[in-house]
């Protein structure tokens, strides 16, 4: 009797052992990189932040809400697997910057882009859309984006994360071509301060003497416009090159 009692309980932990096993060997594995990107989740406003005030500029899978500076539809701009993405194969004579339809003047952007090889793009500020102003850059200053292979990398000044044209990147940050970065852009009263992948890079208040002064310094002093203003509409360049815009957000303050 007393061996018929141990062989039953040897059978019954080897069945539970064998379930437990099991078990585990079809629990997922949720620390993998993988894993995590599969469930990344973009061009979506959660609840927290819509209690923040954010606003959605791109719904990742429509060209609402955009149009090209002093003009309708854009031809070299799609949607392309839930980004904004300019069309390297398509060419056009005349540029087609990007405008969100809307003008800010305090508020706080957000935005994920990446850049192909020898890529060159940015984010124009304080845009100013008149008939008489033949494109973005003459009107508004410009977040910088460059890939590292690009012919003009070594220009201090020409730099991912740069007040393009005046200032070096106050901290470094270094990109790599074809990897998502993340830009934000926060402007209030003319003070703005540019941030690359959560590091700051360039800060300048379009209000001071000293910006005016800059401006005399460079190519922009032939715009009588650019960076006159400190409100104005948001745009994405184009430049020939491929790029990649998602998880586009902004929130006035």
């Amino acid at each position: 009797m007393h061996v018929k009692f141990i062989g039953l309980f040897c059978l019954v932990l080897s069945i539970v052992s064998c379930k437990n096993q099991n078990k585990e060997e079809s629990t997922p594995v949720w620390n993998t990189k993988k894993v995590a990107t599969a469930a990344e989740s973009h061009n979506i406003l959660y609840d927290i932040e819509k209690e923040q005030g954010w606003e959605l500029l791109f719904d990742g899978k429509t060209l609402n809400g955009w149009h090209v500076y002093n003009s309708g539809a854009p031809s070299v701009w799609e949607v392309k697997n839930g980004a904004l993405h300019r069309n390297p194969q398509i060419e056009n004579q005349n540029n087609e910057d990007l405008l969100a339809e809307k003008v800010y003047k305090n508020y706080e952007l957000v935005l994920d882009w990446k850049i192909g090889e020898r890529g060159n793009s940015g984010v124009f500020i304080n845009v100013q859309e008149k008939p008489e102003v033949a494109t973005a850059y003459q009107t508004g200053p410009e977040y910088q984006i460059l890939d590292p292979s690009h012919m003009d990398y070594d220009v201090p000044v020409k730099k991912s994360g740069c007040l393009y044209g005046f200032s070096p990147q106050q901290n470094e940050v270094i990109t790599k071509e074809g990897e998502w970065n993340h830009t934000r852009i926060k402007q209030v009263d003319g003070k703005v301060e540019f941030y690359l992948n959560g590091v700051l890079t360039a800060a300048q208040d379009f209000t001071a003497s000293d910006w005016q002064e800059k401006i005399k310094g460079t190519n922009f002093k032939n715009y009588p416009e650019f960076g006159k203003a400190t409100s104005g509409k948001i745009a994405l360049q184009d430049w020939y090159f491929e790029v990649w815009f998602r998880d586009i957000k902004i929130r006035e303050l």
